[in-house]
């Protein structure tokens, strides 16, 4: 993934994952979506966006990749 420019709103980002939510799997979407119940710096939603960016189309490998990341962002 190469790097954005852009700062993505929280709402951004809520809208990026109800979009994807359905190709996630479930204990993590259940995780993400209480996660953005709460602020979190600007770094980490344009990180989150970038994560959940294009999921759905990406290879199985980029999305076990992803997953990885996302998991240890939610810790």
């Amino acid at each position: 993934m190469g790097t954005c420019n852009l700062n993505h709103s929280q709402q951004d980002v809520r809208l990026k994952f109800e979009s994807q939510k359905a190709f996630l799997p479930t204990e993590l979407s259940q995780t993400i979506n209480l996660f953005l119940e709460n602020e979190h710096s600007q770094e980490m939603l344009n990180e989150l966006f970038h994560l959940l960016k294009k999921y759905d189309l990406s290879s199985k490998e980029e999305q076990e990749s992803r997953i990885e990341k996302l998991n240890q962002i939610m810790l």
